[in-house]
């Protein structure tokens, strides 16, 4: 139990050292002591100072505090870590999606570390101050206590931020007996290849290569591996739903005699693609391509006319039934997939984005809004491509190539609601004139 401390609180005459008298001259009984009580409570230091937790794929960082419990506190004591997250984004994060996202062992004393789980109390509708929690292991009471946490999330919790954690101790009847504070700090670490893009190359002599986002937009690409050779068999290559550098991502291939073939991705980048398969013949009825990320492709036939095949998910063929877009895009002189619609190119040089509708009902037409003017000065490439985010969990990126082999990144920013290139590039490398092909 906590120790109290109790004071006597005497007379203002007993102070002076005077006895009040009675009307009757003898002196007057002294009153009563009166007795106040204060519970004594303990200290919790953090050792180091504050923590940085890297939300990524770094692994687990340490937690270390000190207790000093008050003299006189006895028997279990249980310990609470709380997270005072008084703000979540508004889609997706929850107090219990937190929780369950973060991953924690604990030891008492230099014991062996065992796992501890985080929960949430929070209920809809509710407001709590802490509405995540730790309860760390139970153990005896003693003058002084160490505690060792561990703690581990993923990139989707960078959101988290700066925080000044409350931790309290309670002995067994609820009383604290010592509380205090950890400072922790959530910050964006290495990103998962879950959430990482990946670019495909083919060389001159028909082998594909794969570079891998590394999450650091300096540097944005891993070096490369090889995916394997004959990919100069086809005369178009198109990713249909974005390729990431977990191994997700599938493609279509056109041959030389027009049959369109269909990779799957396996989800292991060491061998990324399934065998093809064979979607049917006549393909070379079109000029250009762009996939839309979700499994959809448009094709542009010789005449200009844009046509959209939906994938079909439901069937053996990959895509429902053709449905015809609009007619005009002969305008332009390269089609690339990017953020569920293509860029387009015209033949001066001004890029233009198509984003996607979301509804075969939309007033604007289906599939595509109104085009919307990303810039000038496009003509300076002779390749781009759209593909997944390859920096800090933002917005989905672009590369182009230059025609002296650079490699340039632009970074997926907002524009007029729409998923652009953003205004400026980071050079990535140079040589990439070996390559024919890039997607």
């Amino acid at each position: 139990m906590a120790r109290t401390r109790t004071a006597l609180v005497l007379a203002a005459a007993l102070v002076a050292g005077v006895a009040p008298l009675t009307p009757g001259g003898a002196a007057a009984a002294a009153p009563a002591a009166a007795e106040a009580t204060t519970a004594e409570v303990g200290t919790v230091v953090q050792e180091g100072g504050r923590l940085t937790v890297p939300a990524g794929t770094e692994g687990p960082v340490t937690l270390r505090l000190t207790v000093t419990l008050p003299a006189g506190v006895t028997g279990p004591v249980r310990a609470h870590l709380a997270l005072p997250v008084t703000a979540f984004p508004p889609a997706g994060p929850s107090p219990l999606r937190l929780a369950a996202a973060l991953n924690s062992t604990c030891s008492v004393d230099g014991g062996a570390f065992a796992a501890c789980a985080w929960d949430s109390p929070w209920i809809d509708g509710e407001d709590y101050p802490h509405p995540v929690r730790l309860a760390l292991p139970v153990t005896e009471a003693a003058p002084t206590l160490t505690y060792a946490v561990t703690i581990d999330t993923s990139s989707d919790q960078a959101w988290v931020g700066s925080l000044d954690a409350p931790v309290e101790l309670n002995d067994s009847t609820g009383a604290v007996v010592a509380r205090g504070e950890a400072g922790l700090d959530f910050v964006l670490g290495t990103v998962e290849p879950k959430h990482l893009g990946a670019l495909h190359a083919r060389d001159e002599n028909g082998v594909l290569w794969r570079y891998e986002g590394t999450s650091r937009p300096e540097r944005p690409f891993a070096p490369r591996r090889k995916v394997g050779g004959g990919w100069n068999a086809y005369t178009a290559v198109v990713p249909v739903s974005t390729p990431m550098a977990n191994g997700t991502g599938d493609l279509v291939a056109r041959d030389g005699a027009g049959v369109l073939w269909y990779y799957k991705g396996t989800g292991n980048p060491d061998a990324p693609f399934a065998p093809r398969t064979k979607v049917g013949a006549g393909w070379n009825a079109y000029t250009a391509f762009a996939g839309r990320g979700n499994g959809t492709l448009v094709a542009r036939d010789k005449s200009g006319v844009l046509w959209v095949y939906e994938r079909d998910y439901s069937g053996s063929a990959p895509f429902l039934p053709r449905i015809r877009v609009g007619a005009g895009w002969n305008v332009y002189n390269a089609l690339a997939g990017y953020g569920g619609g293509p860029l387009a190119r015209d033949t001066g040089g001004v890029l233009w984005k198509y984003d996607e509708t979301g509804s075969t009902g939309d007033p604007e037409g289906y599939p595509f809004r109104a085009r919307l003017r990303v810039g000038a000065g496009w003509n300076a490439y002779t390749a781009f491509a759209g593909t997944g985010d390859l920096g800090r969990r933002s917005y989905q990126d672009v590369v182009a190539r230059d025609r002296s082999g650079h490699l340039w990144l632009y970074q997926g920013v907002i524009k007029s609601g729409a998923l652009v290139p953003g205004p400026t590039r980071t050079h990535v490398g140079a040589g990439w004139n070996v390559y024919d092909l890039i997607f």
